[in-house]
C-alpha cells in the first residue's frame, strides 16, 4: 500500500489547505461585507494596513466611531439646534466616544478663548469629559484670578443615544456663577446686618423704657425720650426699606397718576424730619416748584426720595446743609438732592445702587440703615421710566 505515513501527510496537507481555503473565503465574504456596510454609512474606512480579519474588524470600529461622530455633530449642527444652543449663556462642549471635539458654542468658545485662564478652562474641561466617558458624573469649580475674577463651573455628563444606548460621546456645560456667588455673600452679610440693625435699638429700646420707669427728673425723661425716639426710628426704617422695596419689585408696572413734584417732596421730608432734626440739617426745598407735576405712583417716588434725603443726612455733618430743587421740561421732570458731606470715592461710584452694598459699613451701622436705600431709588427710577446719575467727590458732598 506504500508508505502510510506518507498517505497520511498527503491528507493532513490537504485537510489543512481546505481549512486555509475556507478561511481565507470567510475573511473575503466577511470583508465584502464590511464594505458594503461602510458604503452605506457613507464613511471612507481606513486605508492600507494588511488585509487580514483584524484590520477588517478595525476598519469597522473606526467606522462605527466616525459615523457616531459624524451623526453627533451633524444633530448638532442641524439648523434649529445650533441656533437654541448658540443663544444658551452657558459654554456647551460636546464630543464623541473617542474624545474628540465635535462642538462647541459661542459661549465655550469665549470662556476657552479668555486671555490668561485658556490653557486651563481648556484643560479641566477635558478633564470633565473624559470622566464624562467612562460613564461618570463630573463637577468641578474653577476660581479664576482673571481679570476679571470669575467663578466657573465645570460639568460633564455621558450622552446618550435615541434608543437610549451608552457610548455615544459626552456633554459640558460650563457656567459662569460670579455673580450668584457674590449675591449669597451679600445677602449673608445683609442678614448679619439686617439682624445688629434690628437687635441693637430693641435692646437700646428695652434699657431705656427700664430706666424711664423710675426716674423723675424731667431733664432726663426728655433726654431717654429723645434716644427712644431715634432708636424707634432706625428700627422702623429697617422695615420700611423691606417693605418698600418688595412692594416695589412686586409692582414692576406701577400705578400712575398725576403727582405734583413739590407734593412728592414735601411727604418724602416728612419721613425723613427725624434725622433732620437729631443731626440739625439745614434742608432747602426752596429750589422745588409746586407748578412741577409728573405722573407717578405716590408711594414709590416718595419712598425713593426720602431715601436720597436721609443718605444725604446720614452722611453729613450736623448742621450741614441739604438742598433740594427740581427742573422740568415737556414730558419729564428731574428732582436733584445735593449735599456738602464726607462724598463717596471714585471706586464705589458704580456700584452704591447695588443692594447691600455700603461704602463705609463702619458708619452705616452708626448711623442706621439696611444698604437698601439706593437700591429701592434705582429701581423706582426704572419703574418709572427713569434713571439716576451721581456725581460726587470725596470731602465735597454728592448731587
Amino acid at each position: 500500500m506504500g508508505n502510510p505515513w506518507a498517505v497520511l501527510a498527503i491528507a493532513a496537507t490537504l485537510a489543512l489547505a481546505v481549512v486555509l481555503l475556507v478561511t481565507v473565503r470567510s475573511q473575503s465574504s466577511i470583508r465584502r461585507r464590511v464594505d458594503r456596510t461602510l458604503a452605506r454609512l457613507n464613511v471612507r474606512p481606513v486605508e492600507g494596513g494588511s488585509r487580514g480579519l483584524d484590520q477588517v474588524l478595525h476598519r469597522l470600529e473606526r467606522a462605527v466611531e466616525q459615523a457616531a461622530a459624524g451623526s453627533v455633530s451633524a444633530g448638532l449642527h442641524s439648523g434649529r439646534l445650533a441656533s437654541a444652543l448658540a443663544a444658551v449663556p452657558q459654554g456647551i462642549v460636546v464630543c464623541d466616544i473617542a474624545g474628540r471635539e465635535v462642538y462647541r458654542n459661542p459661549a465655550a468658545a469665549a470662556y476657552v478663548g479668555a486671555r490668561h485662564t485658556e490653557a486651563l478652562v481648556e484643560q479641566v474641561v477635558q478633564e470633565q469629559l473624559d470622566v464624562a466617558l467612562e460613564g461618570g458624573h463630573a463637577h468641578r469649580e474653577l476660581d479664576l484670578l482673571g481679570p476679571p475674577r470669575r467663578m466657573l463651573v465645570v460639568r460633564a455628563e455621558p450622552l446618550t443615544g435615541p434608543d437610549g444606548e451608552p457610548g455615544v460621546g459626552a456633554l459640558a456645560l460650563i457656567e459662569d456663577v460670579s455673580e450668584r456667588r457674590r449675591l449669597e455673600a451679600v445677602r449673608r452679610d445683609f442678614v448679619a446686618n439686617l439682624s445688629h440693625e434690628l437687635k441693637t435699638p430693641v435692646g437700646a429700646l428695652s434699657l431705656l423704657g427700664e430706666t424711664l420707669v423710675d426716674e423723675d427728673d424731667p431733664g432726663v425723661v426728655k433726654r431717654l425720650a429723645g434716644r427712644m425716639t431715634t432708636e424707634a426710628f432706625r428700627v422702623s426704617r429697617s422695615i420700611d426699606d423691606l417693605l418698600d422695596l418688595s412692594r416695589i419689585e412686586a409692582d414692576e408696572t406701577p400705578q400712575r397718576e398725576p403727582l405734583s413734584v413739590g407734593l412728592v417732596v414735601a411727604d418724602a421730608v416728612e419721613r425723613v424730619r427725624p434725622i433732620v432734626e437729631l443731626r440739625s440739617i439745614d434742608l432747602d426745598t426752596g429750589g422745588v416748584s409746586r407748578r412741577h407735576t409728573v405722573r407717578g405712583d405716590r408711594r414709590q417716588l416718595v419712598s425713593a426720595l426720602a431715601n436720597l434725603l436721609e443718605n444725604a443726612c446720614k452722611y453729613s455733618d450736623d448742621g450741614s446743609r441739604v438742598e433740594v430743587r427740581s427742573r422740568a421740561d415737556g414730558t419729564w421732570a428731574e428732582i436733584e438732592v445735593g449735599d456738602h458731606g464726607i462724598g463717596i470715592p471714585r471706586r464705589d461710584l458704580e456700584r452704591v445702587f447695588e443692594r447691600f452694598y455700603r461704602v463705609d459699613r463702619a458708619r452705616s451701622r452708626e448711623t442706621g440703615g439696611t444698604g437698601l436705600g439706593l437700591a429701592i431709588v434705582r429701581h423706582v427710577a426704572s419703574n418709572h421710566g427713569g434713571e439716576v446719575r451721581l456725581a460726587s467727590r470725596e470731602g465735597e458732598g454728592s448731587v
